[in-house]
């Protein structure tokens, strides 16, 4: 199974302390099942998922789309102190860019 199996979504499996194999969608952690193996646990997720989507269609409410499926702007806002707001300010001045640019620079360079 793949991440199309869960629409998008991201598939986390584990051990817990029972000894059980725990299957969840990482972004809705609340959609979840377990197993007494990785692959029987998965199996058991794709059932849970199917059956979520199908409580949803059944209230008329729109399936939660996955992170990864959506459509982003390239826009947000962030709310900072004022004083790392004028530091970025000022380094960016001193660098010759734009505060934006500043930023997108220092976020790209944090992987």
């Amino acid at each position: 199974m793949t991440t199309r199996d869960f629409d998008g979504f991201t598939v986390n499996v584990f051990l817990d302390d029972d000894g059980d194999w725990l299957a969840h969608l990482v972004e809705l952690p609340a959609v979840s099942a377990f197993a007494g193996s990785p692959n029987e646990a998965v199996k058991e997720l794709k059932e849970a998922w199917e059956a979520v989507k199908e409580s949803y269609r059944d209230k008329g409410e729109d399936i939660p789309l996955a992170p990864a499926n959506r459509d982003y702007s390239g826009r947000f806002s962030v709310r900072i102190d004022k004083r790392m707001h004028r530091a970025l300010a000022m380094e960016a001045a001193q660098a010759g860019i734009s505060l934006n640019a500043l930023v997108v620079q220092k976020l790209s360079t944090s992987k």
